[in-house]
């Protein structure tokens, strides 16, 4: 049977609509309407990337509430989120009033029974695809069944994450970029169980957002990543086999490229630990040399040198 849906997005929620055409008037008089809509949103973890989602969630007027895993980190993920809305303020690109209305709009948690009420969660834990599947697993047990539950992973299976849930056909990938509220791109990645509804409400949603998006299938690294991940890994390896200096590399892909940055900049922004996290679940999916993490970074990460986040990288940081 044809089916027709129509999307509306009113007061900032999410109407999705079904809508079966009548084979007869008395079947027009009894049309069957399945709605779906998103007004609160849930976040799982307050770090670099939850807290931008969180932010960007609020500032679009949606309720969010966010999780973590000690009131410590809840507190201090919190309080870059206002520290990000107060540097908006500052400089005026948003108002005092519409900082404060974005406050109020975000509730921290450490009770993943917060999220019972939400019509998507967003999870943003590490890269782990142990940890991820457990959270979906938490998530997918104390969330209504009309529940959208995707991930921001930026190379793992979302197909395993589906797997342990009992609504794979709600599941897809919102891979967002950092930092969230400057970034305009939106990964959107569907799996084989990923349902067109899904997909549609994921559209609309990022679009509220202000992003743009552009829709994968389920694949290592996605397209960004996919691309991006051998062009970082092989300026390390330039500056482990003493090729070049991570300056000199940065300044030569920079302005032979026009790129805003060089790849070992961006390595930095990025965190030299989640970064490696990418390239390994990449390359424990393809088994292609190129995605293989280099001593160097290794090294790096294990003495805790992980950019930009802690002061140090390929570059120092005040």
């Amino acid at each position: 049977m044809t089916r027709f849906i129509h999307c509306v997005t009113i007061d900032n929620g999410i109407f999705l609509v079904e809508i079966n055409p009548p084979k007869n008037e008395i079947q027009a008089k009894e049309k069957t309407v399945t709605l779906m809509e998103i007004r609160k949103v849930g976040v799982v973890g307050c770090g670099q990337m939850g807290g931008g989602i969180t932010q960007v969630c609020a500032q679009a007027g949606y309720t969010v509430v966010v999780s973590e895993i000690s009131n410590e980190l809840l507190k201090k993920g919190l309080a870059a989120i206002e520290s990000s809305l107060d540097r908006s303020v500052q400089k005026e690109r948003i108002t005092r009033q519409d900082r404060d209305a974005t406050l109020a709009r975000i509730r921290g948690t450490t009770d993943t029974r917060d999220f019972g009420e939400c019509d998507l969660v967003i999870e943003a834990a590490t890269e782990n695809l142990d940890l991820k599947k457990k959270i979906f697993g938490e998530v997918d047990r104390v969330c209504p069944e009309r529940t959208i539950l995707a991930t921001n992973t930026s190379c793992l299976s979302i197909t395993d994450m589906a797997a342990v849930t009992g609504r794979p056909d709600r599941v897809l990938g919102m891979h967002f970029f950092n930092p969230v509220p400057v970034m305009k791109l939106l990964e959107i990645i569907r799996t084989a169980a990923t349902s067109e509804e899904t997909l549609e409400a994921g559209r609309d949603f990022g679009q509220t957002l202000g992003k743009t998006f552009v829709i994968v299938q389920d694949s290592p690294g996605f397209i960004v990543n996919r691309l991006i991940t051998p062009q970082i890994l092989n300026a390390i390896r330039m500056v482990e086999s003493g090729i070049a200096t991570a300056k000199d590399i940065d300044t030569a892909m920079a302005l032979g490229l026009n790129y805003p940055m060089g790849p070992l900049s961006l390595a930095d922004l990025i965190g030299l630990d989640t970064f490696l996290f990418i390239a390994n679940g990449i390359y424990d999916k393809l088994h292609d040399e190129q995605y293989a993490a280099p001593a160097l970074l290794k090294k790096m990460v294990a003495a805790g040198q992980l950019g930009r986040k802690t002061g140090k990288g390929f570059y120092e940081y005040k």
